[in-house]
């Protein structure tokens, strides 16, 4: 879906209808601190939590990285987001319908907009190919592997056939250009000139986004050819690792059940979720990535990962299930008997069966220990080494400081092992490096701003009366620093239209990290009693214009001293006369 540019009065009212603590303690729990909530930040790694919540205000602010914002900046940095995509998912949320715009033709729309719409006819044309006479042999697969009619038409499922150039003499019919049609990655170049299909002979597996568009393609063929599988590679609207499959159809169920089993190909998706397993997704068949683990903290934090024997017991894939912990997510693994993937055990054995090896599950740490104790022996020096150096790298993905000792203590005792001993090589593997999300730079040197401009800017925040009153008696020049002048010139503009200066509206009219950080800042100094905010106020309007007097002053003793050498008496006397005129006014 296309947007137009998003008014003010939208993105206000999205705001207004949201929960900012409701919405970051879906991805961090928070903790009461007085009038606000507390948690260790999300974007860094920290000993003593400094990330804070306003309820109130409805915005957040670390006071170690210096990250903040309202819930859209929040949103924009844990989950990666471009502005309208954070903005269309709280939109979602809050029930608030964003202004469209007409799809516009090829030639003048996106770049992005065309290989959505490309990648939809070319989905249409292979199932149209799966329910030709061509594509008998694929549908006759497809009945033998127990896939449903109405399987086949929700996954849009296709056929492409063993044809050279099918789809792309369809698709120019169409009226697509072959570059385009190359940049979507449904053709290949020539050695000697021209283009062919890249999917041939094969069933054809859409691969959609969350917004159900259509990424790209993956192909499978249903005899022993090799290779198996060939996926579309990156294009300009498809990441590999940013996506999972089926994760369009399945996150509601995700959502209400609150967990998310993963397993690893389409057909080990596809089977289990036709059967009633819904709160599935694949990982597309390559290791899982921190993007993935992110898109599925959307919708839960417990995810239950079910890959068949061989795969789920190799050391690499054991150390990738770690990237889970790093993003706080609870893991739990599932094993199948030896031979069987999730299709073939659900085929052979139900759906029920499956369901009941899930809810035997067991925790990531628990898992790798035993697959861990099966390879080495515990029982000597080296194997003890082998398997406390691989669970303890586990450990210290864990930021939670009771889980890491409970876990330590566990391993412990299954190695008859001192924790102490544990605990200094655990000290050994942790990183001094900090983490801190794409884009956000940590800052910890204190803000060199007036206390005054920041005392106003904090009183301003919390009162449109208080807006007014400043309005009157000063001007934004009156305010020193650069960014006090800046957010105090769009306070005073949005007040004399009417709107909210309350923070989480007003980061929406300003630009740049350190505004937003003042911003942040200044709502989070210590409160001011109402039977002292009047006089506060007074007190700091006429301390300001104290120094803007000086200042003035200062100026003018400089001009004055300039012109003297000039022997310019007329304007001598000019400044002479402004300068005794501020004398009397302080």
């Amino acid at each position: 879906m296309a947007f137009a540019r998003i008014p003010e009065s939208t993105l206000e009212d999205i705001l207004s209808r949201l929960d900012i603590v409701e919405l970051i303690s879906s991805y961090i729990p928070l903790k009461r601190a007085g009038r606000n909530y507390r948690a260790s930040c999300p974007f860094h790694h920290e000993k003593t939590p400094s990330f804070m919540v306003s309820p109130q205000r409805q915005i957040y602010h670390c006071f170690g990285c210096g990250a903040g914002g309202n819930a859209f900046n929040f949103l924009m940095q844990y989950e990666r987001l471009e502005f309208p995509e954070a903005v269309e998912i709280l939109a979602r949320k809050a029930g608030v319908a964003l202004p469209e715009v007409q799809q516009q033709d090829e030639k003048s729309a996106s770049l992005s907009t065309q290989l959505y719409k490309i990648n939809e006819i070319a989905a249409l044309y292979y199932q149209s190919l799966l329910n030709s006479t061509s594509g008998f042999s694929a549908k006759l697969y497809l009945e033998k592997r127990d896939i449903k009619e109405d399987t086949i038409k929700l996954f849009k499922l296709g056929y492409a056939p063993d044809r050279w150039d099918m789809l792309m003499n369809h698709l120019r019919a169409q009226g697509f250009s072959l570059n385009l049609i190359e940049k979507a990655g449904l053709i290949l170049p020539k050695e000697g000139g021209g283009y062919y299909d890249r999917f041939r002979n094969r069933l054809i597996f859409p691969i959609l986004d969350v917004k159900s568009r259509i990424l790209g393609f993956g192909a499978r063929v249903w005899d022993n050819t090799l290779p198996k599988y060939i996926n579309s590679p990156e294009t300009t609207i498809y990441t590999k690792g940013k996506h999972l499959y089926g994760l369009a159809l399945s996150k509601e169920a995700v959502r209400e059940s609150d967990s998310v089993v993963v397993v690893e190909g389409y057909l080990d998706f596809i089977m289990p979720y036709q059967q009633g397993l819904q709160n599935i997704v694949a990982s597309l068949g390559t290791a899982l990535t921190p993007e993935q683990a992110r898109l599925l903290k959307r919708y839960t934090h417990n995810v239950i990962i079910l890959y068949d024997a061989d795969k789920a017991g190799e050391m690499a894939t054991l150390r990738n299930l770690d990237i889970f912990i790093e993003e706080g997510l609870s893991v739990r693994v599932v094993s199948l008997p030896v031979g069987f993937d999730p299709d073939l055990f659900v085929r052979r054995q139900g759906v029920n069966s499956l369901k009941e090896r899930i809810g035997q599950s067991e925790d990531l740490f628990d898992y790798k220990l035993r697959i861990l104790r099966s390879r080495y022996n515990s029982k000597d020096v080296e194997g003890k080494v082998k398997i406390s150096t691989e669970i303890l790298s586990t450990i210290n993905k864990f930021k939670n400081a009771v889980s890491k000792s409970e876990y330590i203590k566990k391993l412990s005792e299954a190695l008859g092992v001192a924790e102490d001993a544990l605990l200094q090589e655990l000290k050994k593997a942790k990183s001094d490096k900090p983490f801190l999300a794409t884009g956000q730079v940590s800052d910890k040197r204190p803000m060199a701003i007036n206390p005054t401009e920041r005392l106003l800017i904090k009183l301003m925040l919390e009162s449109s009366g208080v807006v007014q009153r400043i309005r009157d008696e000063l001007e934004p020049a009156d305010f020193q620093d650069d960014l006090a002048t800046r957010i105090v010139s769009v306070m005073f503009e949005l007040a004399a239209q009417g709107r909210s200066v309350q923070p989480s509206a007003l980061i929406n009219h300003l630009e740049g990290n350190d505004t937003l950080r003042l911003i942040c800042e200044s709502t989070f100094m210590p409160e001011v009693s109402e039977e002292d905010k009047d006089k506060v106020v007074d007190d700091c309007i006429q301390r300001l214009k104290r120094e803007r007097i000086k200042q003035r002053k200062q100026c003018l003793h400089e001009q004055i001293k300039h012109a003297q050498r000039l022997g310019d008496e007329k304007e001598i006397n000019r400044l002479l006369e402004e300068f005794h005129h501020l004398v009397k006014q302080g």
